[in-house]
C-alpha cells in the first residue's frame, strides 16, 4: 500500500513540475530600458533612410558586437541595401505637394537603408532566422511616430534573445536579422532573403512585430500553425503563469479573427515556403498613431512575452533538429 501511495504521490510532483512555468533569467531592466531608448524623440520615429534611423542602426550594431554575433554577409553585420522609388509608390513614402493625377511630376528617387545581421554559430548547418524590424513611421504633421511596440519591443527582444543563447548552444545557427523598411512593403525582409545564398538550409523564421502592448487579457498570439501545424507541438508546450499564449490569425477561412499571414516580414519567408511563427499581438488604440510610446507599453506583459518567445525558439529549436 505504501509503495503504490509513493507512486502515486511521484506522479502528482511530477505532473506538477511539467505545468511550472520555466525558469528563464533574462536582463529585464537593460531590455525596457532599450525599448525606451529606441522610442526616444531623438530617433525621431525611425523612418526608413532618415537620420533616426542611422542611429538606430549604430545601437542596434552596438548591441549586436556586445551579444557577440558572427557576420553573415561579407564579413559585415551592416547589410546596406537602396530603393528606387518611382510614381505613386514615391509619392506614399517621400510626398510632394500637388502631385499630378498620374504622378507624372513625381520625380524617381533612391534611398538608403540598412539591415544588420548576426549569428550565433550552432551544432549543425540548418538555421533559424529571427527578425525584427526597427524602421517606423518617423515624423508626420509635426508629431513624432516612436514606434515603441511598433516595432522597437521586437528589436529590443532580438538582444535579450542572443545574449540568452550565447552561453547556450543551439542544433541550429540562430541568425538575428534586424530589419529595414518593413512598414514600406518589406523591403529589408526582402533583400536579406534575396542576398542570402543557403535558403535552403533554413528550417524556420521567426517573426517579433509588436510584442509589448496588451490592451486587456495579457495574450500573445503565435501565428502560423494554421499552415505549418508540425510546429504545434513543442510550443503546446511552453507554460507561463503571466500571460496567455494563443495561436491564430493565420486561417483565411475564419472570419472571427484577422487574417496575419501577409502582415509583417514573415510573408517574406512564407512566399518562398519557408515555416514562419509570427508572434505579436492585436492592433490596438496606439497602433501607428503618435501615442505608442514607451509609457504605452505593458512592461510586465513584454518581458514575459519574450521569456515565452525565448522557451519557444529553445522548443523549436530542438523539434526541428529530430
Amino acid at each position: 500500500m505504501k509503495t503504490k501511495l509513493f507512486s502515486v504521490v511521484a506522479f502528482l510532483i511530477l505532473l506538477g513540475s511539467c505545468n511550472k512555468p520555466k525558469l528563464i533569467e533574462i536582463d529585464s531592466e537593460r531590455l525596457l530600458e532599450t525599448v525606451k531608448i529606441l522610442s526616444d524623440d531623438s530617433y525621431e520615429g525611425r523612418a526608413f533612410s532618415k537620420p533616426g534611423s542611422k542611429k538606430a542602426q549604430n545601437l542596434i550594431l552596438e548591441r549586436f558586437n556586445e551579444a557577440g554575433l558572427q557576420p553573415v554577409f561579407n564579413n559585415n553585420l551592416l547589410q546596406e541595401f537602396s530603393h528606387t522609388f518611382k510614381g505613386k509608390n514615391r509619392q506614399d513614402v517621400f510626398p510632394i505637394e500637388k502631385p499630378n493625377q498620374n504622378y507624372s511630376n513625381v520625380p524617381d528617387t533612391t534611398a538608403y537603408g540598412a539591415n544588420i545581421v548576426g549569428m550565433l554559430k550552432g551544432e549543425s548547418a540548418k538555421s533559424i532566422v529571427i527578425t525584427a524590424h526597427y524602421d517606423h513611421l518617423g515624423v508626420r504633421d509635426d508629431k513624432i511616430y516612436n514606434g515603441a511596440d511598433d516595432n522597437a519591443s521586437g528589436t529590443a527582444a532580438l538582444f535579450t534573445i542572443a545574449e540568452y543563447f550565447k552561453t547556450r548552444p543551439t542544433k541550429h545557427n540562430l541568425i538575428f536579422a534586424a530589419v529595414d523598411a518593413e512598414e514600406i512593403g518589406s523591403l529589408g525582409a526582402e533583400y536579406f532573403l534575396k542576398n542570402y545564398s543557403d535558403k535552403s538550409n533554413i528550417n524556420l523564421n521567426i517573426n517579433l512585430d509588436m510584442i509589448a502592448h496588451s490592451d486587456y487579457d495579457p495574450e500573445l498570439f503565435g501565428c502560423g500553425l494554421f499552415h505549418y501545424p508540425d510546429l504545434r507541438r513543442p510550443l503546446e508546450k511552453i507554460n507561463s503563469d503571466k500571460v496567455i499564449l494563443l495561436f491564430g490569425h493565420d486561417d483565411p477561412e475564419n472570419t472571427e479573427q484577422s487574417d496575419w499571414t501577409f502582415s509583417s516580414d514573415h510573408r517574406v519567408f512564407h512566399r518562398q515556403k519557408i515555416p514562419f511563427m509570427y508572434f505579436g499581438v492585436p492592433d490596438h488604440k496606439d497602433y501607428h498613431r503618435h501615442t505608442d510610446t514607451f509609457g504605452s507599453i505593458n512592461q510586465d506583459f513584454y518581458v514575459e512575452a519574450v521569456k515565452i518567445i525565448i522557451q519557444a525558439v529553445e522548443n523549436l529549436d530542438e523539434h526541428l533538429a529530430d
